[in-house]
């Protein structure tokens, strides 16, 4: 008989999906390397393990189906098909209609593979919508009541983003330097972020954007703030991300993993609210909406 890994041993049961999603954050480094790829997939694409068969699931994954099945019993389900109870169960409670929405769009899909680039674009606007109508089940009014006073009330607010995050992360700088905070964009140029980074402190905050696979420099700078005691807003994927141990305030963005086309919609929306959160809370005594100047507006008023 073959000697079981410790790291496949079973686990007890888990009675809902936020259990069960702590439990594989906290059991992720130890995992085989085929159970993390297995478990990023799942606590990444929720809506699609919940209403797709466990073949598709596996393909999606890159995996076999019977690696599901050891995946699920090593965190004590009976199988997959109970596990997925547990992902079907978070969608009719957490997202009512999202089934007959997903399915709607997937018809519309299909009616438009045909089509070209006109068909790819209406590919990419669909699948948008879905996404950020799931940010809205994914972030919740204390995550960012908390990154906007955590930004008010930072000496210096640093900015680590790059790769495909970096267009989030000059946006971000820009919006903030127009709410007239303290900004440094710790940019790679020259491969020295990680060192400007050494000069935050706990007055400071870092937002670090992030997503799989996760660039090394920001992932450093990440660790450089837990070290300092700098509080930390994380945008990322997932809370299996290397953001997310250390985050102060952690918002995931919902995505598709083993899609080509990364969209920056949802990351950006998210950014934006924070940024609109942050206003509001500069503004709190204004009756006013909470308002985002422009360049051009500020310098109208030094006119």
């Amino acid at each position: 008989m073959p000697r079981v890994k410790k790291s496949e041993q079973a686990l007890p049961p888990i009675a809902n999906y936020e259990s069960f999603v702590n439990a594989v954050t906290e059991a992720y480094p130890s995992l085989s390397d085929r159970f993390q790829q297995v478990a990023r997939f799942l606590t990444q694409n929720s809506n699609a393990v919940a209403m797709q068969s466990i073949n598709t699931i596996a393909e999606q994954c890159g995996a076999h189906p019977s690696i599901l099945v050891r995946f699920a019993q090593h965190f004590g389900f009976s199988g997959f098909k109970q596990l997925q109870g547990v992902f079907q169960t978070r969608l009719s409670t957490a997202a009512p209609g999202y089934r007959e929405r997903i399915s709607a769009l997937d018809a519309d899909l299909e009616k438009n593979k045909r089509k070209g680039n006109l068909g790819f674009l209406h590919d990419l606007v669909v699948r948008d919508i879905a996404t950020l109508q799931e940010l809205l089940n994914a972030v919740t009014e204390k995550s960012l009541a908390d990154a906007a006073k955590l930004l008010k009330n930072a000496d210096t607010i640093f900015i680590a983003g790059q790769l495909r995050s970096e267009p989030i992360a000059g946006f971000l700088r820009y919006v903030l330097s127009m709410l007239r905070r303290r900004v440094i964009l710790l940019d790679p140029a020259g491969g020295l972020a990680p060192e400007m980074a050494q000069v935050m402190g706990k007055d400071d905050v870092l937002v670090a954007i992030s997503f799989r696979h996760y660039a090394k420099e920001v992932v450093a700078v990440a660790d450089v703030a837990a070290s300092n005691g700098t509080p930390m807003v994380a945008i990322t994927d997932s809370q299996l991300s290397p953001l997310a141990k250390n985050a102060a305030v952690l918002f995931t963005v919902p995505e598709d993993e083993y899609s080509f086309s990364r969209s920056l919609a949802a990351p950006m929306c998210i950014t934006q609210c924070i940024a609109i959160a942050l206003a509001a809370l500069l503004q709190e005594d204004s009756e006013a909406t909470p308002h985002i100047p422009t360049v051009t507006e500020n310098q109208r008023r030094k006119v």
